[in-house]
């Protein structure tokens, strides 16, 4: 199967107040594996007229503001919050990505909490389920990374990563980087998926 690998930075947790300000989105076909640096990428800062976030958040997208600050009106990996999702679905169908009987592009999303948070920031932007749209089933790697009998909350990514055996365990916070990780925490899994593993009741 094919998926997209998408990870979000934003200016603060609150999806009607807070901004989207990286984008980035990274196919992963399951049937024909190529390495992380050679997979189809698609990233944009998203400049906006003026940024509302809380301390700890920008201070953590610090590098990715001064970018937006520091960047020419042209620079092609930057964009409107209003081009955004249209340069997407564009990059979407040079990618084989097909759109349905409403002309939306319809994709499967993998990523870190893509559907309890990524999520509601994505319904905000203009064109979200016109556009472009999510399959309703979503891949979020903390389930396959999960301990049943010892968590009392799903793992975060940098747990998955440790529990992984990655040399690096820390989260970039630079959406490309984390959108790669989601795929190599799911990859171990396309071989020997879970269900392959669970024997027949009575066996």
């Amino acid at each position: 199967m094919r998926y997209v690998s998408l990870d979000l930075e934003m200016t603060g947790n609150q999806p009607e107040r807070h901004q989207i300000i990286e984008l980035a989105a990274v196919v992963e076909d399951t049937k024909r594996l190529r390495p992380l640096e050679q997979l189809p990428t698609f990233r944009r800062a998203v400049r906006h007229a003026e940024y509302i976030g809380t301390a700890g958040a920008l201070a953590l997208n610090a590098r990715l503001l001064q970018e937006l600050a520091d960047a020419p009106a042209d620079q092609p990996d930057i964009c409107t919050v209003v081009d955004l999702l249209p340069q997407l679905r564009a990059w979407l169908l040079t990618q084989g990505f097909k759109p349905d009987k409403k002309d939306r592009v319809a994709v499967t999303l993998a990523g870190k909490n893509i559907g309890s948070f990524d999520l509601l920031f994505l319904r905000q932007l203009p064109g979200w389920g016109t556009l472009v749209r999510a399959e309703p089933a979503l891949l979020d790697p903390a389930a396959f990374y999960l301990n049943w009998r010892k968590d009392s909350r799903l793992p975060t990514m940098s747990i998955c990563k440790a529990r992984a055996r990655f040399e690096d365990q820390t989260v970039a916070h630079e959406a490309v980087a984390d959108a790669l990780d989601v795929i190599r925490l799911l990859r171990p899994f396309y071989a020997l998926p879970v269900y392959q593993q669970v024997q027949p009741e009575g066996e």
